[in-house]
């Protein structure tokens, strides 16, 4: 079978090397221009792997999409539409495509696969693949457990039967919704999670996952999904690697800003937040936390004012 990836960051690369590594025909894609796509050419490798000879790279998008059975898509969240507008319909319409990134469009508050199936990709061949894991912890035979998710049930264990691993335990999705929505808003706390280390209040972790978890569990029900999903591997269970970890960008992003420290990594969270505001507003659902993330980056309040903010809020039930 051969699988071609799109997007040579660190999570397509990895995607590509684990692949490969399972046996598959496997084509990482980039763009000429790309600095990344070059240093891969020239050295086989970046900070987090080592490109086998076996797993090609191109820069020929058509041929390689084309000749596919499955694309898997991994780059920036908000550059998805342009990307797909510029793909072959008949590509479109009749590949496998699986949504390996996590987060929202910022200009219209539509999930990935929503812009996907806009774009004219076939919604019975569409995908995404969500949950937690680094790529520092998986080169290392640290194994996580991940799902995908599909509106089409067949295509969803099919995939989970292809990419699954003693590496990786997938999941099957069954709520596209929540799975799509819950893990692009883990990275909006993630940020809310690195202000908080900066500020020297880590110790507000706890209450950060459980009453982040249980916003997102409501704007998920107001979208029309299953509210449980934001305590599943897709959001909550997505927490330790975004709240906690070393490795996670949109952590040390927040992190970063309350020690005015500069940050040059792509944070998801950041386009996140101001997607999920809109959406907050549109579905009529209070989202406090993320309120305060985007007074934080878009208003200029200073963190610790926003955080005083959250605790002068009324008392409510914890459920209600």
């Amino acid at each position: 079978m051969k699988i071609a990836v799109v997007g040579c960051g660190r999570w397509g690369t990895f995607i590509a090397w684990y692949l490969d590594k399972k046996g598959y025909n496997v084509t990482l894609l980039g763009r000429e221009t790309s600095s990344r796509y070059q240093a891969l050419v020239r050295s086989r490798e970046n900070e987090y792997v080592k490109l086998p000879e076996s797993l090609a790279l191109s820069s020929d998008f058509y041929s390689e999409m084309k000749n596919a059975d499955i694309i898997v898509i991994s780059i920036g969240a908000q550059n998805l539409r342009e990307f797909l507008s510029s793909v072959d319909g008949t590509i479109l319409n009749s590949k496998i495509f699986v949504l390996s990134m996590k987060g929202i469009e910022a200009d219209t508050g539509k999930r990935l696969s929503v812009v996907a199936t806009e774009c004219g990709v076939n919604k019975n061949n569409l995908a995404v693949w969500v949950g937690p894991g680094h790529i520092q912890e998986f080169v290392a035979n640290r194994p996580n457990c991940m799902v995908i998710d599909s509106e089409n049930e067949d295509l969803t264990k099919k995939l989970v039967g292809y990419f699954g691993s003693d590496l990786i335990r997938f999941y099957y999705g069954d709520d596209l919704i929540g799975n799509e929505v819950g893990a692009a808003a883990k990275n909006v706390f993630g940020i809310c999670a690195g202000i908080l280390d900066g500020a020297g209040l880590s110790t507000l972790k706890g209450a950060l996952m459980a009453r982040g978890a249980r916003e997102v569990s409501r704007l998920i029900k107001a979208m029309g999904g299953n509210e449980l999903s934001a305590y599943g591997l897709c959001h909550l269970g997505d927490y330790e690697t975004t709240l906690f970890s070393k490795y996670s960008n949109n952590r040390n992003y927040g992190e970063a800003l309350v020690l005015k420290q500069p940050f040059t990594k792509l944070a998801e969270g950041v386009m996140t937040a101001s997607a999920l505001k809109k959406l907050g507003e549109e579905y009529n659902v209070d989202l406090p936390i993320v309120n305060a993330v985007c007074s934080i980056l878009f208003e200029d309040n200073e963190p610790i004012a926003a955080l005083n903010s959250l605790f002068s809020r009324s008392s409510t039930k914890e459920f209600n």
